[in-house]
């Protein structure tokens, strides 16, 4: 006898998920709503998973919640951004200091296969893999800086900065450009240029803190791509 298939509810975390991503990369821009009433019919979810879903964005910091105005996309404010990105630069500035030099013939042949997989992310133009070879790559980098502590603190800045990078088409002469820092770094650390690789870590995270201002000037709605840089 057959049985029915019964439809699974949707969790916070896949709503969380698929309103992260387009938030990230522009689907949802800043100071868009998120209605709670439209989020149900959208997601065919429960109340109390939208109400929970959106508090877990609240806390990654792309949400915020206004009084009598409900939950929308953050929007980083030209201060925030300067900021954020001064804090980045110490940060990685002395990771890259503490980098092993030269390093372990293990990590630079772990970044080389990351690198591999950002390369063919950005060939394919698929903006999750591409984040999410960005993001690994990062990790493992910073990683080698030996600090715990330093390598959070980094993912965490860094995660605010992903924020920031509101569209899924980026540009593709600006990703080419992304690339190669990401092996100019490798090619850093294989060569022991301690002055080289500072410089590169702290240069590579300009890109997005432009693109972001440029954006906010001209409007949202007329704003160039952006990176997930």
């Amino acid at each position: 006898m057959a049985t029915k298939a019964i439809d699974k509810d949707i969790t916070a975390d896949e709503i969380v998920r698929s309103l992260e991503f387009e938030i990230l990369f522009g689907g949802l821009r800043p100071r868009e709503r998120l209605v709670e009433d439209d989020l149900i019919q959208r997601f065919r979810a429960k109340r109390h998973v939208v109400r929970h879903a959106l508090t877990e964005l609240q806390r990654m910091g792309i949400v915020v919640r206004i009084p009598n105005r409900g939950a929308m996309v953050r929007d980083f404010t030209a201060k925030e951004v300067e900021e954020i990105a001064e804090i980045r630069e110490v940060l990685q500035r002395r990771a890259a200091e503490r980098i092993r030099l030269p390093p372990e013939p293990a990590l630079l042949a772990d970044l080389e296969v990351l690198q591999g997989r950002h390369d063919a992310a950005v060939a394919a133009r698929d903006p999750r893999r591409i984040d999410a070879a960005n993001e690994a790559f990062h990790a493992r980098f910073f990683d080698a800086c030996g600090n715990a502590v330093l390598s959070e603190a980094i993912a965490h800045y860094a995660y605010l900065s992903r924020a920031m990078r509101l569209y899924p088409m980026v540009d593709a002469e600006l990703l080419e450009t992304l690339r190669r820092e990401h092996w100019a770094m490798i090619e850093a650390l294989r060569s022991a240029d301690r002055a080289a690789l500072t410089a590169l870590v702290v240069d590579h995270i300009q890109h997005s803190k432009r693109i972001y201002l440029q954006v906010r000037s001209a409007g949202w709605d007329a704003g160039p791509s952006a990176s997930p840089a």
